[in-house]
């Protein structure tokens, strides 16, 4: 069985995010979804919140793909997350150069940390490459319009914590 981990903040998922679910979901059998607990960031949505809204949104994809798509929160070294849940690949998506620049060197520390362990990269579509969460949440707290970048039961969700 192959098994691909697609990890990050996800504060909120956005269809950016979703594009990249759906996209992973065609190399995989299995694709995790590493739901980052990152206290640093000081999230707008819990965990649990985070979670159920990835499960919501990809209960729809796994059904359309034939692909098992899980939400694993973790708080450990990504590649010790990756051994957690038997991923052999890791499934990262760009939106730019300076994505790229970034992830260039996780992948350095990840393949010295674990060879085994493959990175994947997945470009956004170009509709999607604008978007990130951080953007989309200054957006909401302003009173704009996030429809377009965000699937409906999110921005509900935006707007009942930030209306």
């Amino acid at each position: 069985m192959r098994v691909g981990l697609y990890p990050g903040t996800f504060d909120p998922i956005t269809l950016g995010h979703i594009d990249i679910i759906r996209r992973a979901s065609a190399l995989v059998d299995k694709l995790v979804i590493g739901v980052a607990i990152n206290r640093d960031k000081g999230p707008l949505f819990g965990l649990e919140e985070r979670v159920a809204m990835i499960e919501a949104e990809c209960a729809k994809l796994s059904e359309q793909t034939g692909t098992q798509i899980v939400a694993h929160p973790f708080e450990n070294l990504l590649i010790d997350c990756a051994r957690d849940v038997g991923a052999q690949m890791i499934i990262r998506g760009l939106r730019a150069v300076a994505d790229f620049e970034y992830e260039y060197q996780m992948v350095g520390m990840n393949r010295v940390l674990d060879d085994s362990i493959e990175t994947v990269f997945l470009m956004a579509e170009a509709k999607h490459q604008a978007i990130a969460s951080k953007l989309v949440k200054e957006i909401a707290r302003l009173g704009g319009d996030v429809t377009k970048f965000v699937p409906p039961l999110v921005n509900q969700e935006l707007t009942k914590r930030l209306g």
